[in-house]
Formats: structure tokens, sequence, C-alpha cells
């Protein structure tokens, strides 16, 4: 071959390798072409789904109740004198009294916990010394005790009887803030079902589910020594409503027309 015949067939060669990744590269630009053209018909598709559905919104509540299992009860001793030390004394050995009487109802300790505790110059007029007070919280967790912890207490000294407040231990207050709250989203879905069978539409599922404050609300009975029972009379019987939860949700619906 002869260098004019090189030259031509280097010519031919290189002709044929341009050719060829031209032709590669209008292949890949066609399929990405392609996949465009497929992902827009699919928004597209999307777009006119989405046009066709509609959205219910409703607020609902719930509300349930419950027998309390737990009750905090809180009394104390009050105290007067002429110095603010011995007012402090006064109100120390009243408490002991309070704390070994509730030991001896077989109340643990760790159920007995310090309430308020003051001591100041006493406030009435023309008053000279001090005055204070010191209350206690007994918690119990058999609630038919409330008044059986009232007459001790009062037995032992106190003459500063406050309140009872019945209320839940954790787990019942647990499961009772679930109730409040499925009994919201019960509500909720009926009421949404019922827009829909109005509006001639089908509810095709939950989009947005927003809650609000789950409240347990405790009962509170103000007492007083008149609460006590007489001397060689029952234990006084003190009872309570129910403890009450209330639970709100917002919730989004989908439907098709």
């Amino acid at each position: 071959m002869d260098r004019r015949q090189f030259l031509a067939a280097s010519s031919i060669g290189i002709a044929a390798a341009t050719a060829g990744c031209i032709g590669d590269g209008r292949s890949d630009t066609g399929a990405e072409k392609q996949t465009d053209v497929d992902a827009q018909a699919e928004a597209s598709a999307g777009e006119r789904e989405r046009a066709n559905r509609g959205e219910i919104t409703v607020s609902a509540s719930g509300d349930v109740e419950a027998e309390p299992d737990q009750a905090v009860v809180t009394v104390g001793v009050q105290a007067s004198g002429e110095s603010a030390d011995a007012v402090t004394e006064e109100l120390a050995t009243g408490v002991a009294a309070l704390r070994k009487a509730f030991a001896d109802l077989g109340i643990p300790r760790k159920n007995v916990e310090e309430g308020r505790y003051r001591v100041h110059p006493a406030r009435e007029r023309d008053a000279e010394g001090f005055e204070g007070a010191h209350s206690l919280e007994v918690t119990v967790t058999d609630v038919g005790r409330v008044g059986e912890v009232v007459d001790a207490a009062i037995d032992a000294g106190a003459d500063d009887v406050g309140q009872v407040r019945f209320t839940l231990q954790e787990e019942t207050r647990a499961t009772l803030r679930r109730d409040a709250l499925d009994a919201a989203l019960a509500t909720a879905d009926d009421e949404a079902a019922h827009v829909a069978d109005n509006r001639n539409v089908e509810l095709e599922g939950t989009t947005t589910v927003t809650t609000g404050d789950i409240r347990v609300r405790p009962v509170e009975e103000a007492l007083s020594s008149d609460n006590a029972a007489a001397d060689g009379a029952p234990p006084t019987e003190i009872e309570a409503d129910p403890v009450g939860a209330s639970a709100s949700v917002t919730v989004t619906y989908a439907f098709a027309e």
C-alpha cells in the first residue's frame, strides 16, 4: 500500500469512528428525552388525580371518665407564740404527731410529703408575736381510706384540714388519656363519614392528624374538722365523683369525587 492509499484508509477509519460516536450520542439523548417525557406524563397524571380529589377537615373532642384510684389528703397544724422559735418548735411537735398517726395506719413514709411551711409575724391588727402553719400531703391508693386518714389526723391534733384531691395512679391515668384520644378520633371519623355521605363522595383515607391538649381533671373536695367522725362512730366516709379526661383532634380526610 502506498502513502496515498494509507492516508485514504486512515481517513475512512476516522470517519467511521466519528460517525459511531455521533450515533451513540444521539442514542443517549433519545433515551433521556423519553425518560423526561415519561416523568412529565406521570406528573401530569398525579396532578389530574389530585385535581379530582378533595379534602374534609373535622375538629372533634372526646370525653371519658374513670373512678379515682388515688387520693391526696392535705392536713396540717397551726401555731402561735411570742417568738419564731417557739412557733417553730410547736409546729415540729404537731407534725411529728401527725406522721406517727399515719405510720400507725400503715401508710408508707414515702407517701407522706411536705406541704406548706411558714412562720411569720402575726398579721392581725395590734397582734404581737408570731404565727405559722405546717401541712403534709398524704397519698393513699385506697380511696376508701380517705375518711380514716382525716379522722386519724384530727385525733392527732391537726387543726388545718385542707382538702382531698381524688385522682389517678400513673398507669390508670395513661389509659384514660388514650381512651379520651380514641374517643375524639372516633367522633372525627363519624363526623367525616356523615359529611362524605351527605356530599355523595367516598373517603379514601387520612392525610393529617393534629392533637390538642389531653387533660385529666382531678376531683377536689374541701375538708374541715366537721368531716371527722365523733368518738366511737364509724370512720368518716368521703365519696368522690369520677375523674374526667378530655382530648381534642383535628383530622383531614381525602376523598374522591
